[in-house]
């Protein structure tokens, strides 16, 4: 929803969604329609509305974007920035289950965590957009959970939180155009979330896996939640909600978990073995790679990689594996003659902190075999290594 020049929201946008919510023909037609954009805007405005055929459009293209992150994206209400902003149905359903009784979700924006919550919760969704509260409601109704939700379309920081669950996220975007990590510039901000894990019964605060976070909420959990290996969100979890530990990692979809404490382990380090380990990112980013480490019997390449090796082939969703075929040199003549010599035609390239541009690597590569490869840029033992390996997991 637009804001006007004094501060307000523009309340004739959300009269507009109340309109198209009214036509649905207008969105099956705009759904199935063929034709280039414009082709499509002139048919459809020989029979609705000038005003409702773009919002329509839009509206069909968001919903066929979010079906990557919800199960009932085609009958959702939702823009650009909301979809963007939101937590995917399989992280909210995962965090739904601490809660149980009434929770307050603030800041709710679309609804994603709330619609989550409401599957077993009475929930109450807050945020100060009123376009948010109405695509919240409809989209409980969406996902026939409407009857556990009510909307509040006031400003979170007017919410009493005392004795309270809650669950928010954080605007961060607001303070600027683009979005921000740092927890000081989020609405509300940081010096609000830290007492609200005083406040608060438990509850829970979803962040960036990118953000700040780190030393700035004591005696709370951190959990880390990667989905598919890709690290989607930060969750801190206060009051009777937390966990014994203060970090975990949590793999989507399997469900793995580890928790631990920083400093509390440490796993040896070695020189390269046969196999070579590539931890998941939320455990890298929990902190918890030494306790991965020595969970699995493996070791560090080197202090300041996140690459772990080993003797034998080990299985677990907390890593990929891959069998070292050759440890090479990080130098160009020594890898394009092993490719030259071998007979590799698609390959992988990977690297952590070693800065390498993978297109320029691979137009140097003679790659006109048949068996896919990948090649890893790592430090071991503090020297930059090349490894070429055939991934396993």
């Amino acid at each position: 929803m637009r804001v006007n020049s004094a501060g307000g929201f523009d309340w004739g946008q959300r009269e507009l969604w109340r309109r198209l919510k009214q036509q649905p023909q207008l969105l099956h037609d705009a759904a199935t329609v063929t034709g280039s954009e414009l082709q499509i805007q002139r048919q459809l405005r020989q029979n609705y509305a000038d005003e409702l055929v773009p919002l329509a459009m839009s509206l069909v293209e968001q919903r066929r974007a979010a079906t990557s992150k919800f199960s009932y994206a085609e009958r959702m209400w939702l823009d650009r920035q909301g979809l963007q902003q939101s937590t995917s149905e399989i992280v909210a359903r995962h965090k739904a289950q601490r809660f149980s009784g009434t929770v307050y979700d603030l800041c709710c924006g679309i609804g994603g965590d709330a619609v989550a919550l409401a599957a077993h919760c009475e929930v109450v969704a807050v945020d100060r957009n009123p376009l948010a509260c109405l695509w919240t409601k409809w989209n409980a109704e969406a996902a026939r959970v409407r009857e556990s939700l009510t909307a509040v379309c006031i400003a979170a920081e007017q919410i009493d939180t005392a004795g309270r669950l809650i669950h928010i996220d954080p605007d961060r975007r607001a303070a600027r155009p683009s979005r921000s990590i740092r927890l000081e510039d989020a609405v509300p901000g940081l010096d609000y979330l830290q007492e609200l894990t005083r406040q608060a019964t438990g509850g829970a605060v979803k962040l960036s896996p990118a953000a700040n976070f780190g030393g700035k909420f004591d005696g709370c959990e951190i959990e880390l939640i990667s989905v598919g290996g890709e690290c989607k969100e930060a969750t801190v979890w206060f009051g009777e909600l937390a966990g014994t530990n203060s970090w975990r990692a949590t793999l989507l979809p399997s469900g793995a978990e580890i928790s631990g404490n920083h400093l509390e382990v440490f796993a040896d380090q070695s020189g390269l073995k046969g196999f070579l380990y590539d931890p998941d990112p939320a455990v890298v980013r929990a902190g918890l790679l030494d306790h991965a480490a020595v969970e699995l019997g493996l070791a560090r390449l080197d202090e300041a990689e996140e690459y772990l090796t080993g003797p034998d082939y080990v299985q677990s969703p907390f890593v990929s594996a891959f069998e070292v075929l050759a440890d090479l040199s990080n130098h160009d003549k020594e890898i394009r003659r092993y490719f030259r010599d071998n007979d590799f035609g698609q390959l992988e390239i990977k690297c952590r902190h070693i800065p390498i541009d993978a297109t320029a690597v691979r137009r140097k590569l003679r790659l006109e075999g048949s068996e896919p490869g990948v090649l890893v840029f790592a430090r071991v033992a503090g020297k930059a290594r090349a490894l070429v390996c055939r991934r396993l997991t």
